[in-house]
């Protein structure tokens, strides 16, 4: 009697935390995770929670992750690049918590620094975003 090796792939769900904002996210998260080897995606936009499906032999929600950080989406575990995030369209770009991102209207104005900080003079004066040599204001 000869046996053979068979393997049974496992299909798995799972749920992931994924920022975003609108419908474009949902196309770009979805698109992203079904890249990664999801064989299903669905991101909530109201709960902010992306359901995938895919074969554990195939692919895993580490992978899954990378792949939507990738493309700009902080998820549970993968905080997406600054350059990434950066790529995003004007209305998916959600609020960023932890942010290595930093206030930085002063070093898109011509505004007077001293030692790298903003002086509160010339154009940072007009647009009230120094107090004390430290921008107050995201751009």
């Amino acid at each position: 009697m000869a046996f053979s090796n068979i393997s049974f792939a496992q299909l798995k769900t799972e749920t992931i935390p994924v920022s975003g904002n609108c419908g474009t996210c949902k196309t770009n998260i979805e698109k992203a995770a079904k890249k990664a080897g999801a064989t299903k995606a669905d991101w909530d936009m109201e709960t902010k929670v992306l359901t995938v499906s895919y074969n554990s032999s195939a692919t895993d929600d580490a992978k899954i992750q990378q792949a939507i950080a990738a493309v700009g989406y902080d998820t549970r575990d993968v905080k997406a690049s600054d350059a990434s995030y950066d790529k995003l369209h004007t209305c998916c770009k959600y609020e960023r918590s932890g942010s290595s991102q930093k206030m930085s209207c002063c070093d898109n104005a011509k505004c007077e620094k001293i030692d790298g900080k903003c002086t509160g003079t010339g154009d940072c004066k007009d647009m009230g975003c120094c107090k004390n040599g430290t921008c107050t204001k995201k751009s």
